[in-house]
């Protein structure tokens, strides 16, 4: 099983500390909004891992986080008058409930920033004592990326270029322009913890610092996040915990791409951030899913109406064979090795998703040909897929179930205008009127949907 290393920027076979046993991080959600669909994404791609290396045989301990206590936490809390701590909990609870709704598989352990904070105090102790921080006559503290001569190994940027791209705090007495705060000192408004500097809280990279040394220890297999966490972030968090621990904080470091729309990086200022739940409102669950795993997810996704829709159309008509399959031969049952076999090859290849999901068009379209000759065989090839890309989170539904939310999905998406000249078309060929109800009809192809007359009178369906 090999996983590209953003260390040492090669694909790699993938060797725990610890034979058999994986130590594996992800960070995880600031909640100072709504979740959306760069969460999402980052969340699928590490629970399909985790799910995987459980299928190839390791034990894996699995901890994602909530830094909840963070500026934009605080400014959101501020605006709405309300404690900061309430405000964390009531966002947490709201991703909570998208997540689940989406079916992404609950971690191994939940880690909170404010749980750790005694813990944060002493890792930061620690770290002064050792020379690699310090404290200033306002109470901040901060790391003093001199004294880390590795600075920059990841992300590959030399320490004097490092400047660009990252947010600079000015105080007076920092040592160096590049030194990031470990800990931050009380402002008016602000929530705060004592500590032997002051009131205060900690600095964001400091967190999954120390919630990974609490939990795991000195040293991990694998840390996961988006790649606009790469730097500073990734970067800091190895500089602080390797100046701690002497030791090799992550052996494996992996970054999923970013999410664009349109073209654009997805940002609230440019007001195209996709709410978790407003995705979930316009399209099934497993087609958005299915959508996002169409590429590697080193990869960038441009998102469009247009990838959406067509995910959910390969799926409606995946789900269509699995339901004539079922009325043809009773329920799925029995073993293919092959398709079981070319997932796994896939996936153990740097968990190529998008490889794995190619073998379905031809799986499906020798099922249709299978299901035409009455040949019973298919059924074990249809149950492998069916348990096989669970693991992705696809074919959890019951056939009839996703046929029917895209059928009447499209229904209530057709156009008045549409269903006006529907209408007059049907009356049409009541009054035996029939070149006019072909008229009609070919408007309405033109406009991107069709007519189909039915026992109970007609249905409408996008082309």
């Amino acid at each position: 099983m090999k996983f590209y290393n953003s260390l040492t920027r090669q694909k790699e076979e993938f060797v725990p500390l610890n034979k058999g046993k994986v130590k594996m991080y992800a960070c995880g959600i600031t909640p100072s909004a709504e979740a959306h669909i760069g969460h999402l994404y980052q969340a699928l791609i590490y629970d399909i891992m985790r799910k995987f290396l459980v299928k190839e045989g390791f034990d894996v301990t699995y901890a994602r986080n909530y830094t909840d206590v963070d500026d934009k936490i605080i400014a959101k809390s501020n605006e709405l008058k309300v404690p900061a701590k309430d405000y964390a909990e009531k966002m947490i609870k709201e991703v909570d409930k998208e997540m689940q709704a989406f079916k992404i598989g609950e971690p191994d352990i939940w880690l909170y920033a404010t749980k750790t904070i005694p813990d944060m105090i002493n890792f930061i102790e620690r770290l002064i004592e050792k020379g690699h921080a310090y404290s200033t006559p306002n109470g901040d503290v901060y790391f003093s990326v001199d004294t880390f001569k590795r600075y920059g190994e990841l992300s590959g940027r030399k320490t004097e270029d490092a400047l660009d791209g990252v947010r600079i705090e000015n105080d007076e007495f920092k040592k160096n322009p590049l030194d990031f705060a470990l800990w931050k000192s009380a402002k008016e408004g602000e929530p705060y913890w004592k500590s032997p500097w002051g009131k205060g809280r900690p600095g964001w990279h400091i967190e999954c610092s120390v919630m990974n040394y609490v939990t795991f220890g000195d040293q991990i297999d694998i840390h996961g996040g988006g790649r606009d966490l790469l730097f500073p972030h990734h970067e800091n968090e190895i500089a602080q915990s390797e100046s701690l621990t002497d030791k090799q904080f992550a052996k494996y470091w992996i970054h999923n791409g970013l999410i664009r729309v349109n073209g654009q990086k997805m940002s609230k200022s440019l007001g195209n951030s996709l709410l978790m739940k407003d995705l979930r409102a316009k399209y099934h669950i497993e087609a958005i899913k299915f959508a996002l795993l169409q590429n590697s997810y080193h990869t960038d996704i441009n998102i469009t109406e247009k990838l959406f829709e067509d995910a959910e159309k390969h799926l409606y008509n995946f789900y269509k064979v699995l339901k004539e399959a079922k009325e043809n031969f009773g329920n799925f049952a029995g073993k293919d090795e092959k398709v079981e076999n070319d997932f796994d090859e896939a996936m153990r290849d740097d968990l190529n998703t998008s490889k794995a999901l190619s073998y379905l068009f031809n799986i499906f379209k020798v099922a249709r040909e299978k299901i035409k000759d009455n040949d019973k065989s298919i059924m074990a090839i249809l149950n492998s897929v069916i348990e096989t890309y669970s693991l992705l989170g696809l074919f959890l539904e019951e056939p009839e179930k996703y046929i029917s939310f895209v059928d009447e999905k499209e229904k209530t998406e057709i156009p008045d205008e549409v269903k006006i000249l529907a209408e007059k078309r049907w009356q049409a060929k009541k009054e035996r009127n029939f070149a006019k109800a072909d008229e009609l009809r070919n408007e309405i192809l033109k406009m991107g949907f069709e007519v189909k007359d039915t026992r109970e009178g007609y249905d409408i369906n996008k082309i």
